[in-house]
């Protein structure tokens, strides 16, 4: 059995059981108030015990969890002040991630991972633009198409908007305007740096899950420049993670440990303008994904930030103060008083207001499950670093790690681009080619015969047309050949298609 978590200390010392972890929590208060220190100790204590974690550096300073501390007088006094003995500075075992390729290893997704429900949400499509996306995606689901960077989604786009009089029928009607909008979306987008994140060779979640000397490995993604430029492609970034967990690791029940613990920083971006189908997939994931292993903690300036349906599911809670200078401060203060188990000899509502830095109300579930009483208490100081680290130090970090070389040479296979443009090509040369004549013309004055008329029928049948737009066409036997394979194909045949392309529909794993 993995050895409890001293989280913090009151008259008693407060711990988190490693069985119970996968139960979720919350770290909550006001800027300034400790939650970035809190982080980094429960972090460091579960690679300590063997469990893999992955975060979000918003502000730059956790990656101190990959040098051993010890030396800061306040972490000494507060180490003193609890009585913990043998207190020594310890490092943990970290690899750096980002998503601009500058301060870690590069992390990707492909367009299909991603995909329609995330993307819409990332371009903020109306409902009309979405169900376009969703068109799309479907076209290149039955076509063969890979959609892994932005420029494979905008091909397929254009590639949509000039076959819109021949998908309506079967999918709906394809507006050039919503296309436009889409499009331009994209390119909004990739001003902010997303391009650099869609692409291969996409993140393969076991390489977060790794182990080095006993130690769980914390994957840090540098998030301050993400944070600046694009806080909704952060937001979606880590629920994109938090879905693709979901879908690909296995059922272990509940185990004595978890299998990696998952911090959400900057929790309210995630519920910001959020649509219904977004927050029902979250509340699911999270009460569904704790069967897999999987402990989630949201970290966010107040737990109202949290639809309550999700926040019903956070058993494990440290609140640190709470700032009531308004009448909305103060209702928010009281709900969040509520939501603990009560202490009969706590008036909650006012220690929220009056906690010191590095003082929180701690509620953690008890063996059983069950929520404990809340409890005033001071957090123990974390045993690693407290702050930044020198650009030397994060680049010898990454540069020594298992994983440096494999993701830094991006990789730009055959995809729906190239096959659009091969196709174009070969239809704009056979627009271009003169007329194939199925015989030579009869003397004048004679009927051509019955083998020349057939002949040209034949030939016409194979011709493209061109339509009143200059758009060109499939013959009437070319789409009857089409339909007839598409009716042929079995339902093996689909599946094996979406598999390659990674699930985008149903979100199932990626298949490579």
């Amino acid at each position: 059995m993995a050895e409890p978590i001293l989280v913090a200390q009151s008259k008693e010392q407060i711990f988190l059981l490693p069985k119970m972890a996968n139960r979720h929590g919350l770290i909550a208060g006001a800027t300034g108030t400790g939650k970035t220190v809190t982080l980094q100790t429960l972090a460091e204590n579960f690679s300590a015990r063997g469990v893999p974690v992955f975060m979000a550096d918003v502000k730059g300073d956790l990656a101190g969890l990959s040098q051993p501390g010890g030396n800061n007088p306040k972490v000494v006094e507060r180490a003193k002040e609890l009585k913990i003995d043998g207190f020594k500075g310890e490092a943990s075992p970290v690899v750096f991630w980002d998503v601009f390729r500058e301060q870690g290893h590069p992390v990707r997704a492909t367009v299909s991972e991603m995909g329609p429900l995330l993307l819409a949400r990332l371009l903020e499509l109306n409902d009309t633009q979405e169900g376009v996306l969703n068109i799309v995606f479907k076209i290149a689901d039955e076509n063969g198409l890979l959609l892994l960077d932005l420029k494979d989604l905008r091909s397929i786009l254009q590639y949509v908007a000039d076959s819109a009089d021949q998908v309506k029928t079967q999918y709906g009607n394809v507006s050039a305007a919503s296309v436009g909008t889409i499009q331009r979306s994209l390119l909004a987008l990739e001003s902010q740096g997303a391009d650099k994140f869609f692409g291969e060779p996409a993140l393969n979640l076991e390489d977060l899950i790794q182990t080095q000397s006993g130690k769980g490995v914390v994957n840090v993604l540098a998030a301050d420049k993400l944070m600046q430029k694009s806080p909704k492609v952060y937001a979606t970034f880590l629920l994109w993670m938090l879905s693709e967990l979901f879908e690909n690791l296995p059922e272990i029940g509940d185990p004595e440990k978890p299998k990696l613990v998952f911090f959400f920083d900057e929790a309210h971006l995630l519920f910001t303008d959020i649509a219904p189908a977004v927050e029902q997939k979250i509340e699911q994931m999270v009460r569904l994904i704790r069967s897999k292993g999987v402990g989630v903690y949201f970290v966010s300036q107040n737990p109202l930030d949290i639809p309550d349906v999700v926040l019903g599911q956070l058993g494990n809670r440290v609140q640190h103060a709470l700032r009531a200078f308004t009448p909305c401060d103060q209702k928010a203060v009281k709900a969040a008083a509520e939501t603990f188990r009560q202490n009969p000899k706590l008036k909650v509502e006012t220690v929220l207001t009056e906690l010191a830095v590095g003082e929180a109300l701690v509620s953690m579930l008890d063996e059983n499950g069950s929520p404990q009483i809340v409890e005033r208490a001071k957090i123990v100081p974390p045993r690693s670093q407290i702050g930044a680290i020198t650009p030397d130090q994060r680049k010898q970090i990454i540069s020594s790690s298992v994983l440096a070389g494999h993701y830094e040479n991006a990789v730009d296979r055959e995809s729906a681009y190239e096959k659009l443009q091969a196709r174009a090509g070969e239809k704009a040369q056979t627009a271009g080619a003169p007329p194939v004549t199925a015989a030579a013309p009869a003397a004048e004055g004679t009927q051509p015969s019955a083998l020349a008329e057939a002949l040209g029928t034949v030939t016409a049948a194979f011709q493209p047309t061109i339509g009143p737009r200059g758009a060109i066409h499939d013959s009437l036997a070319t789409s009857m050949a089409k339909s007839a394979m598409r009716a042929a194909s079995s339902q093996i045949g689909r599946q094996l298609v979406r598999g390659i392309l990674g699930g985008i529909l149903g979100g199932s794993g990626r298949r490579r």
